[in-house]
Formats: structure tokens, C-alpha cells, sequence
């Protein structure tokens, strides 16, 4: 066991007062923030950048491949891994900065704080009762399990195979997404017939309130937040296709959703009122900027006034049905890759456990 200051620089990322929103350019080096942590790597949606000019002057928060990034408050267990496509990406005031020393393989040590015991662990140290929050050193104090090197990069390897390989499904999924946005904006933003007459979504769709998960045990139903999925429940709340639309928070995260699932009071769902609208209505919506349209103060926030009284030309039962035709089974092997990225997650998270205890031996494993 080593203590995480023995083996690594932590750092927090830059104050306030040296990085305002008012600095993010639409072109320049990225800065992620808590809400770009995702699965092993980072997302890039909404990615907001610095200039040049700006990275020169933050330079010291500049990441670099290995490193590990925190989220500083919040869901403080979460991180992500620095791979070489986001070397030289920057990290904002929200996120806390790891970097292992040669003592330790960088994988292994991102793989040993994705362990529940240690994500346990961290929750429990972490400060402040309305908003958890943890800083450099409550994170330096953190006992590191510490196998030889030889050891810990065979169970890096064991895990990053099936990460790799979960990230190819999600950049497959990716492309197929993009062939989807094409394909709608083709038909029926640059191909729109005229004689379309103009409505209201309030025609398409009746949005529904999404309720409290706390009290629901644990399943495998997606519970779905602002954010995406909080966690897997016993029931679903819905269970035929629907478009997610955030009511708090992270207003532009619209997702479509075609299996049984929960939607917690964040998140607005939809239920179709006629046949093959959903996934027009998901592109719909999703093309526009929600976060301009935000109706709160304090936290950004959407109603269901503001969403029913959204304009649009509303295509014929015939357009719909071509426009379904067309786009379902790109659909159906996104949701198909989805499937399998559940499994091999929970393929990866047993072996996880099993490799940090000694439980499953690497040693004799060829590199």
C-alpha cells in the first residue's frame, strides 16, 4: 500500500478568477469540465475552448497522456483517463488533476479508483453536507493498493482490452448518429415541401414528469437524469419509445429512448401521439439550443409551456414512415452495440474486482 501523494501529483484546476465563461472561444484547445467525464475517456459534447493564447497562460493546467481527472465536487468518484488524443487538453476549477509517478502504471492506477470499494471509500471522505466536494489532500491520503509494476500493467492491460473495446462500439455509434442527422436534415431541413403546414409540438407529444428513484430497489432498468443514467432500477416508469428532454440542469442533453426505463423529476419524457414521430421529434429537439431558452435563475431550467409552443412544419403520415424506414436500423445497431457495451461493462467490472484482490492471478499472463 502507498498513500496516493507518494505516487502521484495531484493538482486542482484554475480558480474563478483566471478562467470566466466569457473567455471560451469557438475555436481553440478544449477544457473539460465535470460534466466531460465519461467512461474511461472523456466525452466531447459541448466542449468549451481557450485560445492560444489563454492555454499559454494556464500552462500548468495543461493534461497530459496518464494523467486522471477528478471531479472536485459533486459525484466526486468520478474520473476519467488521459489518452493520447486528449493529451494537451486543459482541466477546468471543477476537476482535480492526478499524475502517477514511474512508480505506478497510470492505467492501473485510474482502474484501482474505479473500483466500487474505492469509489465507497472516496464518497465517504469526501466534505460538505449539501454538496459533496473533495480537494488535494483528502485525495493525497487515499491508500493506494500497489502490486509490482509488472503486475499492475498485465491487470491495465486485462481491463483497457475491453474499454477499448466499448469505446470502438461508441465511436461506431457515433458515425451511425451523424448518418441519422444527415439523413433528417436532408429530408426535411433541406428538402421540406412547402405545402407541410406549420404547427406546434404540442401536436406530436404530451410530456410527462419524471419521479423520485430513491425508493426503488435495484434492477436492470436504465434510471435516467439530467445527465444520462444514474443508476439501474427494479421497474420503469415508461416503456414504450419516448425523447428524454431535461427539465434541470444540463438542458441540452435530449436523448431518445426505445426500452423500458425510469426518468427521475430532471428529466421530462414524452409519449408519441402519432405513429413514427419519435425519432423525428428526437432530432427535432435536439437541434435546437434548450439552453437558450432557459427559464430559471439560479439553475438552468426548461418547462413544458416553453417546449409545447415550439414552432415547426409538420411533415405527412407518408414523409414520417419514409423518414422511419430510413433510419431504424441505423437505430437498431446503435442500440445493439449499446447492449453489448452493457455487457462487457459488467464483464469488466467482475474481472476488476477479481484482479485488484489477488482473486484472479495475472502473473503468468505474455505482454
Amino acid at each position: 500500500m502507498a498513500l496516493l501523494k507518494e505516487i502521484a501529483d495531484v493538482q486542482t484546476g484554475p480558480f474563478g478568477s483566471q478562467l470566466h465563461k466569457e473567455d471560451y472561444v469557438e475555436v481553440g484547445t478544449p477544457i473539460v469540465t465535470v460534466e466531460h467525464l465519461g467512461n474511461r475517456i472523456f466525452t466531447e459534447q459541448n466542449l468549451p475552448m481557450v485560445s492560444d493564447e489563454d492555454k499559454e497562460r494556464l500552462s500548468k493546467y495543461i493534461l497530459q497522456e496518464g494523467d486522471i481527472v477528478f471531479s472536485r465536487v459533486g459525484s466526486v468518484d468520478r474520473c476519467s483517463y488521459v489518452d493520447g488524443a486528449h493529451d494537451g487538453w486543459l482541466f477546468s476549477g471543477r476537476c482535480l488533476r492526478v499524475r502517477p509517478n514511474h512508480n505506478v502504471d497510470a492505467e492501473y492506477l485510474y482502474y484501482f479508483f474505479t473500483k466500487e470499494e474505492t469509489k465507497q471509500l472516496i464518497r465517504s471522505i469526501a466534505v460538505g453536507a449539501t454538496m459533496p466536494s473533495i480537494n488535494t489532500n483528502i485525495l493525497n491520503n487515499v491508500e493506494v493498493q500497489l502490486p509490482s509494476l509488472v503486475i499492475q500493467r498485465k491487470i491495465a492491460r486485462v481491463l483497457s482490452v475491453i474499454d477499448k473495446k466499448i469505446e470502438v462500439n461508441n465511436e461506431i455509434n457515433r458515425n451511425l448518429q451523424e448518418q441519422c442527422d444527415a439523413i433528417y436534415k436532408n429530408m426535411f431541413e433541406i428538402n421540406f415541401d412547402d405545402n407541410w403546414r406549420v404547427g406546434y409540438l404540442s401536436e406530436l407529444i404530451t410530456i410527462k414528469y419524471g419521479k423520485d428513484h430513491k425508493k426503488l430497489g435495484n434492477g436492470n432498468i436504465p434510471c435516467y437524469g439530467s445527465g444520462g443514467v444514474m443508476r439501474y432500477v427494479e421497474k420503469s416508469i415508461y416503456d414504450h419509445e419516448s425523447v428524454l428532454i431535461p427539465r434541470k440542469g444540463t438542458l441540452n442533453n435530449v436523448l431518445y429512448v426505445n426500452t423500458p426505463f425510469w426518468s427521475v423529476d430532471t428529466m421530462f419524457y414524452t409519449v408519441m401521439k402519432l405513429a413514427n414521430v419519435a425519432k423525428f421529434v428526437y432530432h427535432f429537439v435536439k437541434e435546437k439550443d434548450l439552453d437558450l431558452m432557459n427559464a430559471g435563475s439560479a439553475v438552468p431550467s426548461m418547462t413544458t409551456d416553453i417546449l409545447y409552443a415550439m414552432e415547426l412544419r409538420i411533415p405527412s403520415d407518408d414523409v414520417l414512415a419514409k423518414f422511419e424506414d430510413f433510419v431504424s436500423p441505423l437505430y437498431k445497431a446503435i442500440s445493439d452495440n449499446s447492449v453489448e457495451n452493457k455487457k462487457l461493462a459488467e464483464v469488466r467490472d467482475t474481472l476488476l474486482s477479481k484482479l485488484m484482490t489477488g482473486e484472479l492471478d495475472v502473473s503468468a499472463l505474455e505482454m
